[in-house]
């Protein structure tokens, strides 16, 4: 099996972004994403860290996407 990639919270928002979701708010480092169909997800955006392959998966989990559709937008 392939390796998770490698994003930091910033680049995770930007790929959400790209496939329809935006950011519907912000409390201190968490970017609450919401698509227009109902789905929404939390992003933690700390500078200088990457998410953890667990972390990653949850989030891919709560929009409903797969580490294929990821690559294919990142």
């Amino acid at each position: 099996m392939t390796k998770w990639p490698r994003l930091t919270g910033r680049e995770v928002v930007t790929v959400l972004g790209g496939a329809g979701f935006e950011v519907i708010r912000v409390k201190g480092s968490h970017h609450v994403l919401r698509h227009p169909d109902g789905r929404r997800t939390t992003v933690p955006v700390h500078t200088g860290e990457t998410l953890g392959p667990g972390l990653l998966a949850k989030i891919l989990r709560d929009c409903d996407l797969s580490r294929e559709q990821l690559d294919a937008l990142t």
